[in-house]
């Protein structure tokens, strides 16, 4: 489950840079780069994403046309400039400005609470960018499900260490890209018990694979239809939906219903009490359009509760 967002650690250095394909794009208004990218980010170490101490984000993807690596740097002004490598190269600066929120529309947002205002403005550079890459978006998002992050961010490096692809180019040491969907299925029962993946989780993800081509028609679909296609698989409901809805579609109104701390971090910020599901999208109901935008806003910079009582614990489906 999604755990109060901070910002991703920095690497010590970049590496030395090789010839690949470049790109600038012009933004039309200041995106922060860092910020925006970092909902790709799970957890310290993750395989397929890596910041430099300048601030440079370093991902990876499996594109259409093959494996990619992508350097992501802010330039003067409003410029970004995009770095490519390996096969996928170009179609990863193609979507580059979509990544980075070029297809955002804030028409229709309108600030209800003075703390949303002070957000917006603290975080002024966000954008909600989208990758078109649904199952990539799925399968961390399957990882997450009901338990801690740090259970989930240890299976994913876990699996990407041991079925990802090498990262082309001179990517940052140990980067992956995530396996195709065939590699996936293909993945023994032990390897998912090492990982700490229990067996719904796996047989999940192993599903999703099976249909995986046409789950990546979902990103490009109405919400509505994105969300009916999304939830026809077993073990995907209305949170998963959401979470990968919003990195692959770009869905600046895709809520995660059933997170176990946005409804609190939503109350407790809107409205100075702990809240369910059901009060926070009554809290959320004003920003209709944006409610993934307030929220993501939230996650990033807004009050938590006091803590009362133990903290969901850490399991290791290993041990059993």
């Amino acid at each position: 489950m999604s755990q109060h967002a901070a910002l991703p650690e920095l690497e010590a250095a970049p590496p030395p840079l090789e010839a690949g394909l470049r790109r600038e794009w012009q933004a039309p208004s200041g995106v922060d780069v860092r910020l925006t990218l970092s909902v790709h980010r799970h957890g310290g170490g993750d395989p397929a994403y890596r910041v430099e101490a300048g601030g440079a984000v370093w991902r990876t993807s499996l594109t259409p046309d093959g494996p990619g690596t992508l350097r992501v740097a802010a330039g003067q002004g409003t410029v970004v400039t995009g770095q490519a490598w390996g096969p996928g190269a170009a179609w990863l600066l193609d979507t580059l400005p979509a990544q980075l929120g070029a297809q955002d529309d804030l028409s229709g947002f309108t600030v209800r609470h003075p703390v949303v205002g002070e957000l917006a403005l603290r975080y002024q550079g966000l954008r909600i960018g989208r990758t078109s890459r649904v199952f990539e978006a799925l399968v961390p998002a399957v990882l997450e499900q009901k338990v801690v992050g740090r259970e989930a961010h240890r299976a994913w490096r876990f699996l990407l260490g041991k079925y990802g692809i090498a990262a082309p180019g001179p990517a940052p040491a140990g980067m992956r890209v995530v396996p195709p969907a065939s590699a996936w299925a293909r993945i023994p029962s032990w390897d998912w018990h090492r990982a700490g993946v229990e067996g719904v989780r796996a047989r999940t993800i192993i599903s999703a694979a099976a249909v995986a081509a046409r789950l990546e028609q979902a990103s490009d679909l109405d919400p509505a239809e994105a969300d009916r296609r999304l939830r026809s698989l077993p073990g995907v409901g209305p949170w998963t939906s959401a979470e990968i809805r919003q990195r692959a579609a770009g869905d600046a109104d895709a809520v995660s219903v059933g997170d176990y701390h946005l409804p609190k971090a939503v109350g407790w910020t809107l409205a100075g009490r702990i809240t369910d599901d059901a009060g926070m999208l009554e809290l959320l109901a004003p920003y209709a359009g944006h409610r993934y935008r307030v929220a993501r806003l939230i996650e990033l910079g807004g009050r938590l509760p006091p803590r009362r009582g133990p903290r969901m614990p850490v399991r290791d489906y290993r041990a059993f």
